[in-house]
């Protein structure tokens, strides 16, 4: 299946407000295939069933613990992933190869690196997010997402409620703020969205 026709449907579907009903006769689909095309985003192609077993996932703990300590010593004492692999080999019984030990320490140096977003916006700069609020829908409270675009520039904002937090209100949300704002920003930034991350 197409990843056009797989857009179509989600489309119609959580963006439109279109009858699952109508969209499988519309499309030619059986119940499982639109359930399916409704809980992913994009198809989901070939799944491993289990997760494959890896040599150095014994040694991770160990790896971490060696490079925490390393922000203990000056830089140039500090363990290369070369020392880490000597070490594993000498002091663990590791028979696993370097580069499984480079990928994870590389891995592991990334995750703990700070980031820092600066707090001053220039003019054109935008910051995106989905929220959740209590909405009393037919006098039941109901938790509704909304896509938030903001300018902290001038303090302008966009604000859009939507019935459920997925890939098409996402997109769907940029094109009506962009419409709202009569403009496209020079730049974007998310705060860690799982839909923009996904």
């Amino acid at each position: 299946m197409e990843m056009k026709q797989w857009a179509r449907v989600r489309r119609k579907v959580l963006v439109d407000g279109q009858s699952k009903r109508s969209v499988m006769a519309e499309e030619g689909l059986h119940w499982e295939t639109l359930q399916k095309m409704l809980s992913h985003s994009q198809p989901p192609g070939y799944r491993r069933v289990s997760k494959r077993e890896r040599k150095i996932d014994d040694h991770v703990e160990w790896i971490r613990r060696v490079l925490d300590a390393d922000r203990e010593v000056p830089r140039k004492q500090r363990h290369t992933a070369k020392r880490i692999f000597d070490r594993l080999r000498i002091e663990r019984g590791y028979d696993g190869g370097y580069t499984a030990v480079k990928t994870l320490v590389a891995e592991i140096k990334t995750m703990k690196r700070e980031v820092f977003v600066p707090l001053s916006h220039r003019l054109g700069e935008v910051q995106v997010d989905f929220g959740h609020a209590l909405v009393k829908i037919r006098s039941v409270l109901t938790k509704c997402p909304f896509f938030v675009m903001s300018l902290p520039y001038s303090d302008a904002f966009y604000v859009q409620v939507f019935e459920r937090e997925c890939t098409e209100s996402f997109w769907e949300g940029h094109v009506r703020a962009f419409r709202y704002f009569g403009a496209v920003p020079k730049r974007i930034s998310y705060d860690n969205s799982k839909v923009a991350v996904a």
